[in-house]
Parts: C-alpha cells; structure tokens; sequence
C-alpha cells in the first residue's frame, strides 16, 4: 500500500496506444481545469472499456517541514474513513463494483488511484467514493493509532535492512536539511510525535483543488471527462498551489561513510545531486547513462563488473530527476570480502565514462533499444495514465512523448560526452557502504 515507491525514472516514452495498431501516432493529451482549479489532463482510449485515473497532490515529504513521516501517514490515513463510511464499508463498496483503488507517497507527490469500469453505473458510483476520500476523509483516532503504529513497526524494519539503511544516509549526505534529505517515513521519534490534528492541519493545507493534478485514461469522452474531474474534485476548496521548494544548495559531502551492518553482502551507493524533471541536459544524460549503466546487464557497469569480475550480480546507475534536483545513483552488492575492489571497479568506469564518452556503436545500440522499446514500456492504459499524470505535475509539454524519440534520435556522441562532464564529478562524490567488517 502507502509503503510502495514511485519511482519517477527516465524512461518515458510513447509510440502508440498499444491496445490498438502500434503504428498510430502518440495519444492526443487534452487539458483544462476544474471550475475550483484543479488541473485536468486526458486522453481519450476506447479500446478497452476501462476508465483509469491518477490524482497527484504537492504533498509528499518534501511539505513535512520537519514532522518527518507526516506527508505519508496522512495520506494512508485518509483511505480509512470518510463521510460516514468507515475503511471496511468503503472497502466492500469498491469491491462491489469491481474497482482498484490506491494511494502512495513519496518526496514530491502522494498520489490516489481508480480503475473502474467505464459503465457509467460503476464508473459514477466509484468516483463518488474517491471523492469522499478526497474531501470528507474523517481520520479516525484508531485508524490513526493503527497505522502510525504500522509505521514504527516499519521504521523498525528498516533499521535491519542494509539497503534502506544505505538509502537513508546517502540522501542525508547529499541533501544535508534539505527537504530531500530524509526519508518519506520519516524516523521513530518524529513519528511518535504526530498528532491526529497535525495530519488534519496537513489535510487542510495542502489537499486543496489548485495543488493536484488529475490524470485520465480510458473510454470515456470529453464531455464524460470534464464530469468525472468534477465529481472527484468539485468538493475541494480551491485554496493555493503550494510554493516551490528551493533547489539544493549546499555542497555535497563528499567522502565516503561506512556503516557496520551484520549482512553477508556489502551495499554500495555512490552518487551527486544529478537532474531536474524539466533539465535542458535531460535527453543526452538519459541517453548515455542508459549506456553506463542503465541497461541492465549489458550496459557497460554491469559488464566491468558482473561479466568480467562476478563481483556483483546487480550493478547499475540511473537518474532520478524530482521537482528540484534529483540525485544521480551508482549503486551495487557485493561480497563483504569483495567491496573495495568491486568500488573501485565502479569509480574507475565512471571516469571512463566521462573523460572517454560512448562509442558510436554504443549510442547507435542504445537509441534502437530506447526507441525501439517503447510499446512494450506503455502496454497498458493504467500505465499510459501514470505518465500523463507526470506531464501534468511537472509541468511537461504536452507533446512530451509524441518528442520523445526525435529528441533521443537527435542526440549525439559529443553532446554525451559534453554533458557528463559538466554535469558529473566523480571526485565529488558521496560514498555509502553498508557491511560487516572484514
């Protein structure tokens, strides 16, 4: 549920409706705003009679303001009751008209979720109940005794797991207090603290109709579309967008920190404040991490240290752009015995990278297996919507994906080359290794 990520990653991309002949062109997004200010994104989709909808609120972590754990409790909170429903009445609801529903939270954006029939006797009476959630949630006391509890108990979790504990440093030392800088569970002792009036407060403040996006896909027609936005968000307060957080700032800290951990494999993130969602250098980073490491097993990290080494079964780098600057992960396991040499291994193929570049060879591959590969990232309208909603949120032009292959095409080696190394230092670089001793 509200513990899953959203990983907000760099392949985005569209060539076609793909329930439909994969030679038509990119989906026509239509867009407008509600009568209170919510802004509406569309694309029309009838070949499956399914309705699919994504509404994304400015109220991730980054709004906690130093309640860290307040943004993610608040919205798995707001599912548990609402009007004079409680969360198993609305459970029974929506499964009697065979609807999913969802809700998740992470730095920029907690988000809410529907696929329902486009029937208009099931798709009217599930928008309903969203809309309820949406603007008559009543926070019961238990509901949030039970999940601020659920919480603990998973911040607990996370203090044995080496992955998030490597994940939970590496943000600190790159973000330092930033907003970014914590974790959207936020930790033990703030979450303790929070008050069923402090979700409220949070509910009043930022879940208002001028800061969210609504996303809609599916077999429905303008006229129906409009109706539908209305329904879900006609009853919010308009209330204000909220203010764009400031940009990183501070220096990185580089170095390197090692955190003891009783685990039988070492856990490495290396890494640097790395993209914008909106980034001018966005296409050639994209493009050529896709070759450093961002595919897979054949991408040139994996090779120097999987194929030739077998340090690592998994080795890997990619961006990770937000609202503001998003980091830049190289990451990979290794035996506790094998870490140093599996690090330096890493490090010495990113600089080859950039003071080398790709080959020609390399950037003709990765650009047949980006654009070539696109029907099969987009198979379903459930995920078309999440990236519309994307466009939406941070503000992408609307013919994003009908661009996107012209603009990976247009990319060249030397355009590569130039924007790693403006972009990417690796001798400023924060270094997190979670293991034993050895």
């Amino acid at each position: 549920m509200y513990y899953g990520k959203i990983i907000f990653g760099l392949c985005v991309g569209l060539s076609g409706l793909l329930a439909a002949d994969q030679t038509l062109a990119a989906p026509k997004i239509q867009n407008w705003q509600t009568g209170n200010g919510a802004r509406v994104y569309f694309v029309e989709a009838n070949e499956l009679p399914m309705v699919d909808v994504q509404i994304w609120f400015d109220a991730g972590a980054a709004r906690d303001q130093g309640k860290n754990g307040l943004a993610l409790l608040t919205n798995a909170v707001m599912p548990e009751g609402a009007a004079d429903l409680n969360a198993d009445d609305l459970a029974e609801k929506f499964e009697a008209i065979g609807a999913q529903t969802g809700n998740s939270s992470e730095r920029d954006v907690a988000e809410f979720t529907l696929r329902t029939l486009a029937e208009p006797r099931y798709l009217n009476s599930a928008a309903a109940l969203v809309a309820s959630i949406l603007s008559q949630p009543t926070f019961p006391e238990d509901a949030f005794n039970r999940e601020k509890n659920r919480l603990l108990v998973a911040l607990k979790s996370r203090k044995q797991s080496p992955d998030d504990i490597a994940e939970e440093e590496f943000f600190q030392m790159l973000y330092g207090t930033h907003p970014y800088a914590t974790v959207p569970e936020g930790n033990e002792e703030t979450v303790r603290n929070l008050s069923r009036d402090d979700l409220l407060g949070f509910y009043k403040k930022y879940y208002v109709a001028r800061n969210c996006v609504i996303a809609i896909v599916g077999n429905v027609n303008t006229a129906n579309a409009k109706k539908l936005a209305e329904t879900l968000v006609g009853k919010l307060p308009a209330g204000e967008a909220a203010p764009l957080i400031a940009d990183q700032t501070a220096t990185v800290s580089v170095g390197s920190q090692f955190i003891e951990h009783p685990s039988t494999q070492s856990h490495i993130l290396v890494g640097q404040p790395g993209l914008k969602r909106n980034d001018p250098d966005y296409f050639a980073l994209y493009l050529g991490n896709h070759i450093l490491g961002g595919n897979g097993l054949v991408s040139r990290i994996s090779d120097e240290i999987r194929e030739k080494r077998g340090l690592s079964y998994s080795a890997y780098s990619y961006f990770l752009p937000m609202r503001q600057t998003g980091p830049y992960i190289l990451g990979l396991q290794t035996a506790n015995n094998s870490r140093d040499e599996a690090l330096k291994v890493l490090q010495q193929t990113l600089r080859d990278f950039i003071a080398d570049g790709p080959t020609a060879a390399e950037v003709d591959a990765a650009k047949k297996n980006l654009t070539g590969g696109f029907p099969l990232r987009v198979s379903s309208n459930n995920k078309i919507v999440e990236y519309v909603a994307m466009i939406g949120f941070y503000n992408l032009p609307l013919d994003y994906l009908d661009k996107f292959n012209d603009k990976i095409q247009a990319i060249t080696l030397e355009q590569i080359k130039d924007a790693f190394k403006r972009r990417v230092n690796p001798d400023k670089m924060a270094v997190v290794v979670v293991g034993a001793k050895g």
